[in-house]
């Protein structure tokens, strides 16, 4: 809802937007949605997934309104620093435009995390929430940052998607915010221990090409089978379910999350182990 509002305030039906691939599907589709022309500028496999500014240079215009990216990535986990963050604010600003960045994951970087890149300059927009990192997603608690003229905008079109909001989630998402390092270290002993798992999975699952994480909550790997085949060999006989790539524009691999519960993650990873290698010996 925060990346919605915040395009809805910025767009109008026709503008052009920048939008990253491989990248988070719900972007692409509210703009969309809101009558943007969307174009996508590649974040290189080549380069794990680091924004390369050549390939943004080139694909930005006079006419772009908006350049959207998320840091750290969805779905690759890959951070973008400030220095490269300054250099896209400075293209957006020549053309006249403002960068959106969802900072949802950032914070998974725990004491390491940077600060707000709404902090760059005039030209940010971001927009983060306690779901991903906090584990808290069930309150729908989420923010903005944006210059006050912007602000305001969004904040009567808050009024329409949102006004009455349930009381008992605002007051848990005030204490939540009022105890968040607690929750942070809760988040970050329950990912240190899922990041292991995950790491010993990929180092056992030869018929996956991935990285070990660093920071994140997701696995990003190339499958090295069909990967429609697989995902549906997965559900129906082995009753797991991952995130097709597709979903992502990067149809040879799929997203693992690693937040759950470590024994149902574990469980989990050893289904999606037996079925790859199920399929592997059958020679699909």
């Amino acid at each position: 809802m925060a990346n919605h509002l915040a395009m809805a305030a910025i767009l109008k039906s026709g503008d052009k937007v920048l939008i990253e691939r491989p990248g988070y599907p719900l972007l692409r589709e509210t703009a969309e949605y809101l009558g943007a022309r969307v174009k996508s500028f590649e974040r290189p496999e080549s380069r794990d997934f680091a924004i390369d500014l050549s390939i943004l240079k080139r694909s930005i215009t006079p006419n772009t309104r908006l350049i959207v990216l998320t840091n750290l990535h969805n779905p690759s986990g890959a951070l973008t620093p400030d220095s490269v963050l300054r250099q896209i604010g400075e293209l957006a600003a020549s053309a006249g435009a403002r960068v959106l960045v969802d900072e949802a994951y950032l914070d998974v970087l725990f004491e390491d995390a940077p600060e707000t890149s709404f902090k760059l300059g005039p030209h940010f927009v971001v927009t983060n929430s306690l779901s991903k990192v906090y584990g808290l997603n069930g309150l729908r608690c989420g923010w903005i940052l944006a210059d006050p003229e912007l602000i305001r905008k969004i904040y009567r079109l808050n009024d329409l998607f949102g006004v009455n909001n349930p009381y008992v989630t605002d007051q848990i998402s005030c204490l939540a915010l009022a105890h968040l390092k607690h929750i942070a270290q809760w988040s970050r002993d329950l990912l240190d221990r899922n990041r292991a798992l995950a790491h010993e999975f990929l180092a056992a699952t030869p018929q996956l090409d991935g990285q070990p994480l660093t920071a994140g909550t997701v696995l990003f790997p190339r499958v090295k089978l069909p990967v429609a085949e697989f995902c549906r060999f997965l559900r129906e006989r082995y009753d797991t379910v991952v995130t097709p790539g597709q979903f992502f524009d990067a149809p040879e691999r799929i997203r693992i999350g690693l937040g759950g519960e470590t024994g149902i993650l574990s469980e989990a990873l050893s289904r999606i182990h037996q079925a790859l290698s199920e399929m592997s010996a059958a020679g699909r």
